[in-house]
């Protein structure tokens, strides 16, 4: 994944493959987990940015790339 937007489409592919029964709800549980880690290190990041009064440049919320 190279961007927030990625993550959010692969998010919607895996809702649609639980929803099909293509996927098993165990994996599906375990890649959202991961998912929410991913955004959770991401909001303590903007919000140590926001702390210090500084505008990060954080590449993964670059949706341009």
């Amino acid at each position: 994944m190279k961007n927030i937007n990625e993550l959010r489409e692969n998010l919607c592919k895996l809702f649609d493959g639980l929803k099909n029964g293509e996927i098993e709800a165990k994996h599906a549980k375990e890649m959202n987990n991961a998912a929410g880690k991913i955004i959770g290190s991401l909001k303590v990041e903007l919000e140590y940015a926001d702390l210090c009064k500084i505008k990060p440049s954080i590449k993964f919320l670059d949706s341009s790339e």
